[in-house]
């Protein structure tokens, strides 16, 4: 993987659309913390490939799209669409947040925010 910060972050959001998360380990540093949409944050690969593992069973496409990007040094700060449906649902075109901090080419920190409500509003 390259240590362009701006490139990993990239490479890992187009993963998702494959929606496997074994895929995606090789992005997160062993000691990740993945702090999502409000939710318990999750230590560890381990526990935050498992999130995805249970997101990708449940949702039929999974497809992130930035739509700006700021990085400093080891910081990635991108504002995104997280496109999600349901089966048989429509994609759920959901504004988020995402702040990265990298450590030697992998993601050690991920906090995502977004409007859970409105979230939940797009995927009925």
């Amino acid at each position: 993987m390259t240590t362009d910060n701006s490139k990993v972050i990239a490479d890992f959001l187009a993963l998702f659309a494959q929606k496997d998360a074994s895929k995606l380990a090789p992005y997160f540093h062993p000691d990740i913390a993945f702090h999502n949409y409000g939710d318990p944050e999750i230590q560890g690969r381990d526990g935050v490939i498992a999130v995805w593992e249970g997101v990708f069973r449940i949702m039929e496409r999974v497809e992130f799209t930035t739509l700006h990007s700021a990085v400093n040094g080891d910081l990635v700060i991108e504002e995104q669409v997280h496109g999600l449906a349901l089966p048989g649902g429509k994609l759920a075109p959901i504004r988020n947040m995402a702040v990265y901090r990298m450590r030697d080419g992998q993601i050690i920190e991920w906090r995502d925010y977004t409007n859970q409500e409105y979230a939940r509003s797009l995927l009925r």
